[in-house]
């Protein structure tokens, strides 16, 4: 049974329609991810299910008694008092009752009197009357994992952190159906991994949106793709989503580029004007016109981010070298001994638990903090640019437009002038919000927004920390290409592990203590040396099995009967076969065709080969009996 139905559900704000009559439902048991370019709606898809937005037209239905629980990924500002208090906030009725007895425990910890025990005695009486330790258990179990502090005022936390309270407040609630948005967003890859077997190992209904692909390969069993307004539910996991959604992609490419050559075939057609084609062939004529309309109809797809890293000069061969590296704030160990040596084009992951120290690593290896013991040695020609994890190289009143011109209309990319308007177009911003203050971007368009910064200036050292929070996959996909294909030399902090794999060509990873160990290659790599379907082949085309034009006799000849009726014939078997190919191709453009018959995919590519093959002959020689029929009169 349905926990959530939306039926014929739009939704506008006042413009264009960001969700247009969409039909979804979320079962019991399900782990849904959403997936879709930023700004396309997901986290406002999300809120409907929440309830915390109404529609424009349509119906949500949703079962009796439903508790929906939602990680957003804006922090609330009325939140106050400790953790533990924020933490538990969302319990509703056992709120008090829980609150009292971690109080309670405070006191007997303090002082252990008489009272104190007996008020202790009572409140854990009531608690089990309530049949709320189990909660209390959650509490206590879900703090620890994701090791917050209970006591420690939540006002007072970094950005990073109160999202991890604002994950244990969603989690302790059980909810029949939780909401999160990018819940891995500033977690060390111990929290990550912790978060994914959580979810695995309960029976919780999950509706997530992710850039985490390891996190939604993990967990995903159905996939919600949200692209111009519609949504399309895909069956199974993210690999059976991706191989299908390409399928679907290669027909509706064929498809287009069938019709585009019919049409080319009939304009050419018309415009040759022979009076025995135009009178025998008015239907022929209605048809064109028909599909002129159909191609200016066509929505083709919308644009893909382009970026392109702005070269400085070579560097030296050596980048940077450590000896012996320490680091200590306030006597506490934060790197220890570390000793290692960076060469121009190296590729560095930088990979720890929040806190252990990785800001502070990138800063030594940049020279701009000096280490407590040890020797740092930086090469020559250095030029690197750093990305803020923070975002604070943003400033949020002034706008896209001035935040990457400072005062400029152009800027020089790798010698080439380019206008802002044009430039920040490659990074999916229009004019329009080109020119919107920062403070009301969202945190994908932040990203790209810093991203388009940095990569208009020169460098030869790229130094990133946290740069996929928020993207969406396709933009991530692209930047990781970028990495991977730079020149020049990248330190990367991330706990995106696939973005590590396929980025990095070595590892420095926090131990204990301080303690930095160096492997060579990716998140994997490490993990194996730590102690303790590419896409289907498009149809060809069988140009070989079109026959030959006949080379022209001397003297011309005229049509047999046979051959006049061939030819009489001809229009009707090409309408009959083009007819069969469009059906094909609209059912394989239709995602539906791949959630049913495995089967009915490959059948139906060699069916389309086999038309096409035929069609070719066909139209080979409807040309050579035209011909014979001019030239004969």
């Amino acid at each position: 049974m349905a926990l959530v139905t939306l039926q014929n559900v739009s939704l506008g704000f006042g413009g264009a329609l960001l969700l247009d009559s969409v039909n979804l439902e979320i079962e019991n048991g399900e782990r849904v991810c959403l997936v879709g370019r930023n700004g396309v709606g997901k986290s406002t898809l999300m809120k409907l299910f929440a309830g915390e937005l109404q529609p424009d037209s349509g119906r949500i239905l949703t079962g009796r008694g439903l508790r929906v629980a939602r990680l957003s990924q804006e922090v609330p500002g009325f939140l106050e008092g400790t953790v533990y208090d924020v933490v538990v906030g969302g319990l509703g009725g056992l709120l008090q009752l829980l609150a009292r007895y971690h109080m309670a425990t405070l006191n007997v910890a303090d002082k252990v009197d008489d009272v104190a025990l007996e008020e202790l005695a009572e409140i854990e009486k009531e608690i089990e009357i309530a049949g709320a330790w189990q909660v209390q258990r959650r509490v206590d179990l879900v703090m620890s994992q994701l090791k917050l502090d209970s006591e420690h005022p939540f006002a007072t936390l970094s950005g990073g952190l109160k999202r991890r309270v604002m994950l244990a407040r969603a989690l302790v609630t059980e909810p029949h159906l939780l909401l999160l948005d990018e819940p891995t967003n500033h977690l060390d890859i111990d929290a990550i991994v912790w978060l994914e077997e959580f979810f695995l190992g309960s029976s919780l209904t999950l509706l997530f949106v992710t850039h985490d692909r390891e996190f939604l390969k993990k967990l995903a069993t159905r996939i919600i793709d949200l692209d111009g307004g519609r949504a399309v539910s895909w069956p199974g996991d993210y690999s059976n989503y991706l191989r299908r959604k390409e399928e679907m992609l290669n027909a509706q490419t064929h498809q287009n580029e069938r019709f585009d050559q019919k049409l080319a075939r009939e304009e050419e057609w018309i415009r040759k004007g022979i009076k025995a084609r135009r009178t025998r062939n008015e239907g022929r004529v209605r048809d064109l016109l028909k599909m002129r309309s159909q191609r200016l109809e066509r929505r083709e797809k919308i644009g893909q981010v382009k970026m392109e890293i702005s070269k400085a000069g070579i560097s030296g061969k050596l980048v940077a070298v450590c000896k012996e590296v320490s680091f200590a704030y306030d006597g506490k160990p934060v790197i220890a001994n570390l000793t290692t040596t960076i060469l121009k084009g190296d590729k560095v992951g930088i990979i720890g638990p929040n806190g252990s120290g990785k800001t502070t690593l990138l800063k030594i290896l940049l020279g701009e903090l000096k280490p407590t013991a040890g020797t740092v040695r930086l090469g020559s020609n250095l030029e690197p640019l750093y990305f803020d994890q923070q975002r604070e190289q943003l400033d949020e009143n002034r706008t896209v437009f001035e935040n990457l011109g400072d005062g400029n209309d152009t800027l020089e990319i790798n010698g080439r002038r380019r206008h802002l308007i044009g430039y920040l177009k490659d990074f999916l911003f229009t004019p329009e919000r080109a020119h919107s203050p920062v403070r009301i971007l969202s945190g994908g368009e932040r990203n790209r927004l810093l991203l388009a910064r940095l990569f208009a200036r020169p460098a030869n050292i790229l130094v990133l920390d946290e740069p996929t929070n928020d993207l969406d996959l396709e933009t991530l996909e692209l930047l990781e290409k970028l990495l991977a294909d730079y020149q020049g030399t990248l330190l990367l902090v991330s706990h995106d592990r696939e973005f590590i794999n396929n980025v990095v060509t070595s590892t420095l990873v926090f131990a204990e203590n301080g303690e930095v160990q160096e492997y060579a290659g990716g998140y994997d790599d490490w993990l194996m040396q730590r102690p303790a379907a590419g896409p289907l082949p498009e149809l060809e085309l069988k140009n070989s099995n079109r026959k030959k034009e006949k080379p022209r006799s001397q003297k011309p000849r005229k049509l047999t009967f046979k051959e006049k009726a061939e030819l009489d014939s001809l229009p009707a078997n090409l309408e009959l076969l083009e007819k069969e190919q469009q059906q094909l191709y609209q059912d394989m453009a239709d995602p539906a065709f791949y959630q049913g018959d495995a089967g009915a995919v490959p059948k139906a590519k060699n069916r389309l080969a086999e038309i096409d093959n035929e069609l070719q002959k066909l139209y080979a020689r409807w040309e050579e009996l035209e011909m014979v029929q001019e030239d004969g009169g």
